[in-house]
C-alpha cells in the first residue's frame, strides 16, 4: 500500500513510529528534517501523487486543537477539531483536501500524547460549557487505523471525560479496534454517506455504501452511537429518489435509538478552492453542472437548488428522526 515512508529523524524512536515500522516492513524509509520540506513544495501534481502517495511521519508543535469552521458543529456550546493526520486514503472527486493541500502524501503526526494534553487543557478551560471534539476533518478517522492505532488511544482518553463528546468521522469499515472493546456513550462514529450510484462514481477507493451501512449496523449492535453525515449533497436528475432510498435503507437497518445525530450540507467550495479542484477533475460530470458564486465567495449549486435540496432532505429525515437530532451544516 505504501512504498516509501519519510520520517523526521527525531520521531524515529517514538512508539507510534515503531508501530508504523512493524506495519510497513517492506517500505523504503527515508530520513528528513521537517515534513514541510516535502509537503509544502509548490507546483506538486496532486493527481499524479495520489496514484502512489508516500507516508510522512512528523511531530506536531502547534495548533493541536482549533475551533470548528462556522456551520460545521453540532448543538454543543463549544465545538473543536483536531487533526492527527493530513490527507485521506480515499480519493473522492469532491474532497476539499485536494484543494487545500499541494501534496497528496499522507502526514501522520506521531505525538498523540501532545494532542491529548492540549485537548485536556481545552476541556478544563471550557468546563462550564458543553463541548464536542471532531476527528476526521483533515483525514479519515479510521481508514489508517490498522497502521496508526490512533482511535484506540483516543477512545481510552475520552473515556475519562464522559461529559464531553467526540466524533470520529469516516467512510471506513475498519472497525476492529472498536468492536473488541466496550462502547463509550460519549463517542460518536459518524459515517459520510451518499446514494449508492453517486458513491460508485465519486467515492473512489472508499468502501461501498452497503459495506458502510453494514459497519454502522454492526457498531450499533455493539452499543456504539452512530452519526449520519450526508455532506456533501450531490445534485443529479433523480437525486430525490436516490436520497430517499438511501435514508430508507439506513433507517430500516439501524435503530433510531443508536443514531446520535444526522447532518447534511450542500456541495460547496471557496472560489479559489473550487477552481483548483475543478481543474484537477475537468473530465468528471461533478463539475460539469453550472455552479454559482454567492456574495461570500462560496461556489455551490445556487439558492434555488440549495433550498429545494435542504427542504427535501429535512422532510425525509423527519419521517424517522426527531428534529433535535438533525443539523444543517453550512461551513
Amino acid at each position: 500500500m505504501i512504498d516509501t515512508v519519510y520520517f523526521e529523524e527525531e520521531v524515529l524512536q517514538h512508539p507510534t513510529a515503531t508501530r508504523v515500522r512493524k506495519a510497513l516492513p517492506k517500505a523504503n524509509w527515508v530520513p528528513i528534517n521537517r515534513f514541510q520540506e516535502l509537503f509544502n513544495i509548490r507546483n506538486q501534481n496532486f493527481r499524479i501523487q495520489k496514484k502512489n502517495p508516500a507516508l510522512i511521519l512528523a511531530k506536531k508543535f502547534e495548533n493541536f486543537v482549533l475551533p470548528v469552521p462556522s456551520g460545521f458543529g453540532m448543538n454543543s456550546t463549544k465545538n473543536f477539531y483536531f487533526s492527527h493526520m493530513y490527507n485521506c486514503l480515499y480519493d473522492c472527486d469532491y474532497c476539499f483536501l485536494q484543494g487545500l493541500y499541494s501534496s497528496a502524501n499522507y502526514v501522520l503526526f506521531v505525538n498523540y500524547e501532545d494532542f491529548f494534553e492540549h485537548i485536556s487543557h481545552t476541556i478544563e478551560k471550557n468546563k462550564n460549557d458543553s463541548q464536542m471534539f471532531f476527528s476526521g476533518y483533515d483525514c479519515d478517522s479510521l481508514a489508517f487505523d490498522k497502521i496508526s492505532g490512533f482511535s484506540d488511544q483516543l477512545i481510552q482518553f475520552f473515556e475519562k471525560y464522559q461529559n464531553v463528546e467526540v466524533e470520529l468521522r469516516t467512510k471506513s469499515v475498519v472497525t476492529k479496534s472498536l468492536v473488541k472493546r466496550p462502547a463509550i456513550k460519549n463517542c460518536i462514529i459518524a459515517f459520510s454517506l451518499s446514494p449508492n450510484k453517486i458513491a460508485e462514481k465519486l467515492d473512489n477507493k472508499a468502501p461501498s455504501i452497503r459495506r458502510r451501512i453494514k459497519a454502522m449496523k454492526d457498531l450499533a449492535d455493539y452499543g456504539w452511537l452512530i452519526g449520519l453525515r450526508f455532506d456533501p449533497l450531490i445534485y443529479t436528475n433523480d437525486w430525490k429518489v436516490q436520497y430517499s432510498e438511501l435514508i430508507c435503507e439506513i433507517m430500516g437497518q439501524i435503530n433510531v435509538s443508536s443514531i446520535h445525530s444526522v447532518s447534511y450540507g450542500l456541495l460547496r467550495f471557496p472560489k479559489k478552492m473550487y477552481k483548483k479542484i475543478s481543474n484537477l477533475h475537468n473530465t468528471t460530470g461533478l463539475f460539469a453542472f453550472p455552479l454559482d458564486i454567492n456574495n461570500n465567495g462560496v461556489t455551490s449549486y445556487g439558492k434555488e437548488i440549495e433550498s429545494e435540496m435542504y427542504h427535501f432532505i429535512q422532510k425525509e429525515l423527519q419521517r424517522y428522526l426527531p428534529v433535535k437530532k438533525i443539523f444543517h451544516c453550512t461551513g
